[in-house]
């Protein structure tokens, strides 16, 4: 009893983290902001239909290149409570143009995007919740503004604005999660992503350039975002750790299982008189009958099968009223006792005729 209340209570005194350490159960949404970097793009086509021209620079012997970009995510989703959870999830990311087909180049490379995730938390009882995660869905790249450096000598706008070319995507994840006690619900959660759109994409857009104005048709190969977030995430509903606490503090007061209503009080072999345990069990019946409902005491004695059943019925009785007598210096009420002496009737052990069985020889304190 002792050990499972300090058990309890060590519970309650460790409910905070306890209610961190949960998985994520119900619905949560979450925001996030970071870098991100886009693997070269190999061009594998650059054409000017209009000019009956196919390539230009290193054309489709190039690559397009970016600076280290921006990215903004956001997301809804719902955890199962073993770990397991689901979500849906938009992003959009920026990139600065850095290279176009071995020129130098300017203008933005924008993606917008959006997954199903499957993820899972994992709960080791550290401060923070590793998880990982995969997500497949549909991403739409765009090119703008760009500009060559290097070319005839001008600067010219190459790219005003490419129509939205979108594919199948599909990510990788992998992050970590810290709680934040004061506010029930909410995480600090840094991540790592790698995405990725496996096929080629066309991009058709307008050229300008000194006194040509046409239409530029380029190709690339797959696609490859490597980005890093940090963020919040908030899982609604989530208990307050008070609750937590009280429900367990509940537990640790719930009422002690009632004593036993019977106890047994043992005899040496022709005897009468009590020993040293057969007073502390009499003490322990006498202090559970004030702390359970009784309207009345039974005392039943029994002996062995040895001697003659006429002795051994007045012995029950002897032995029924010395449990009695110490009953009441126990402090029980003499009037709220029945006693009875049943002889070598009902023996616990069942033996033969003159067999000396220690356990037959009893006191049966009965609490009704």
């Amino acid at each position: 009893m002792k050990l499972r209340n300090a058990l309890l209570v060590a519970t309650v005194l460790a409910a905070p983290a306890a209610a961190l350490a949960q998985p994520v159960t119900g619905p949560y949404i979450s925001l996030g902001g970071g870098g991100n970097y886009i693997q070269d793009q190999k061009l594998t086509s650059v054409s000017f239909p209009a000019l009956g021209a196919s390539s230009f620079g290193s054309g489709t012997n190039g690559h397009i290149s970016n600076e280290w970009g921006f990215i903004g995510s956001g997301a809804i989703g719902y955890g199962l409570g073993n770990g397991l959870r689901i979500e849906l999830q938009g992003d959009f990311r920026q990139n600065k143009i850095k290279t176009f087909g071995g020129l130098g180049a300017a203008g933005q490379e924008q993606q917008f995007e959006g997954y199903l995730n499957v993820l899972y938390d994992f709960d080791l009882g550290l401060p923070v919740t590793p998880y990982v995660g995969l997500g497949a869905g549909y991403d739409q790249v765009k090119f703008q503004n760009g500009r060559f450096s290097g070319f005839s000598g001008a600067d010219p706008i190459f790219i005003r604005e490419t129509n939205t070319q979108g594919n199948f995507a599909a990510q990788g994840i992998a992050g970590v999660a810290y709680n934040i006690a004061a506010v029930p619900g909410l995480a600090l959660t840094a991540e790592g992503r790698i995405s990725a759109i496996p096929g080629q994409q066309d991009y058709h857009g307008q050229f300008f350039a000194p006194g040509i104005a046409t239409r530029v048709n380029f190709r690339t190969d797959y696609t490859i975002n490597y980005t890093g977030l940090v963020g919040l995430r908030y899982a609604l509903f989530t208990p307050a750790p008070a609750a937590v606490a009280q429900q367990t503090q509940q537990q640790v007061a719930a009422p002690a299982p009632e004593p036993a209503r019977t106890y047994l009080v043992f005899f040496d072999w022709d005897r009468a008189d009590l020993t040293a345990r057969a007073r502390q069990i009499v003490a322990e019946a006498a202090q559970a009958s004030t702390h359970v409902q009784t309207t009345r005491i039974e005392v039943n004695g029994y002996t062995d099968l040895s001697g003659t059943a006429a002795y051994n019925q007045k012995l029950s009785v002897r032995r029924a009223q010395s449990v009695e007598a110490e009953l009441v210096r126990d402090g029980v009420n003499q009037g709220a006792i029945s006693i009875h002496g049943y002889g070598e009737s009902n023996p616990l052990v069942q033996t033969a005729k003159g067999v000396r069985e220690p356990q037959n020889r009893r006191v049966e304190i009965i609490l009704k």
